[in-house]
C-alpha cells in the first residue's frame, strides 16, 4: 500500500537516491560541453559523481550494529561528502567553460543551434537544479552522520 504524498517522510537512505540523481544529471550536464573541453574535463567530473554514488551505496549497505561498522559507515559517508564537495567545485568550472559558448550546447529538433539567450536560460536551470541536489545531498549526509553519532552515544 502506498503512502499519500503529503504524509511521506524522508527515508533515512534518501542520500542514496539523491546521489544517483546527481550522477545522472551530472552526465546530462557534461554532455552539453563541446568535444574539445569534454576530453579534458568530463571524465574526472563524472568520476567524482560516481564516487558520491559508490560511497553512498557502500555506506548504506553497512548495518550499524557495532562500533566498527558504525565507523566504517561514517568513513564512507565522509568520503561521499568529500567527493560531493569536490564535484560541486568541478561543476562550477564546467559551467564557466560552457558559458563561453552557450548556444553550442543545444540544438533544435531540426539540428539548428538555439539562441544564446535561450541556451543560457537552459544551462542556468540545469546548473541550479544540480546545485540544489548537491545542497540537499550534503544535508542528507550530514543528517545521517549526526544520527550515527547518536547511535554510538546510546
Amino acid at each position: 500500500m502506498s503512502v499519500l504524498k503529503a504524509r511521506r517522510t524522508t527515508s533515512k537512505a534518501e542520500y542514496v537516491n539523491t546521489a544517483n540523481q546527481i550522477y545522472v544529471e551530472t552526465l546530462n550536464f557534461l554532455t552539453r560541453m563541446s568535444a574539445r573541453y569534454s576530453r579534458l574535463l568530463a571524465e574526472p567530473v563524472a568520476k567524482l559523481a560516481g564516487e558520491v554514488v559508490d560511497h553512498a551505496e557502500k555506506a548504506n549497505s553497512i548495518f550499524p550494529s557495532d562500533d566498527q561498522r558504525i565507523e566504517l559507515r561514517k568513513a564512507h559517508l565522509l568520503e561521499a561528502r568529500a567527493s560531493l564537495k569536490a564535484l560541486d567545485v568541478r561543476l562550477t568550472h564546467c559551467y564557466l567553460v560552457i558559458m563561453k559558448n552557450p548556444e553550442g550546447c543545444f540544438t533544435t529538433s531540426k539540428g539548428n543551434s538555439v539562441s544564446p539567450k535561450e541556451a543560457t536560460e537552459k544551462l542556468d536551470r540545469m546548473a541550479a537544479s544540480l546545485g540544489e541536489m548537491i545542497d540537499n545531498e550534503d544535508e542528507l549526509i550530514k543528517g545521517t552522520l549526526k544520527s550515527l553519532g547518536q547511535i554510538k552515544k546510546s
